[in-house]
């Protein structure tokens, strides 16, 4: 039986909320599975994910095949890079101390980083929102060439023809 590591869509109409889950490769998307290992939320930003480490590596281990989207998203959490760390204690490369050593390396660098960019992005939310709109017209007035210019001052010196009031030429009943 061939198993794989997935997602199971729920929420509304373009709304959606996924369950991590190992199925059977035969059964449908939203069919029967066999164990949840967390859920993901693309609609929050950043996006949701929380999923239990430990039972996804131990299917992992047991040859479980992600989709590419679960792949993605075990990669985002460490969880490929622990059975890949895994793999080098079972063939003698180093011990699991020195393993857990480099996980927790990661992960708190992994940690580090995605904090920022957050920091960062929500910067950058926040100053699109806050710039004035005078910032914006300065930026028209700096793209008007020379040429544009001298035919703006002629238009604005040449005389304007004088036409009689609309109220003058209709004569009013009483």
């Amino acid at each position: 039986m061939a198993v794989k590591m997935r997602l199971q869509r729920h929420g509304s109409k373009k709304r959606p909320f996924y369950f991590i889950v190992i199925a059977d490769a035969r059964s449908p998307r939203d069919g029967k599975f066999i164990q949840k290992l967390g859920s993901y939320n693309p609609l929050t930003v950043p996006a949701t994910i929380l999923i239990d480490r430990q039972k996804a590596l131990d299917w992992l281990q047991k040859g479980a095949q992600p989709t590419d989207t679960v792949r993605r998203i075990l990669s985002f959490k460490g969880v490929l890079f622990l059975k890949h760390l895994l793999r080098g204690v079972s063939l003698g490369l180093f011990d699991e101390a020195t393993a857990m050593e480099k996980f927790t390396k990661w992960s708190t660098e992994h940690d580090a980083h995605v904090a920022k960019r957050q920091g960062v992005d929500k910067k950058a939310r926040l100053d699109k929102r806050n710039v004035p709109l005078v910032k914006k017209v300065e930026v028209v007035e700096t793209v008007a060439t020379p040429v544009a210019e001298a035919q703006l001052e002629e238009v604005l010196e040449a005389p304007v023809a004088e036409t009689p009031a609309a109220e003058e030429a209709t004569p009013t009943a009483e």
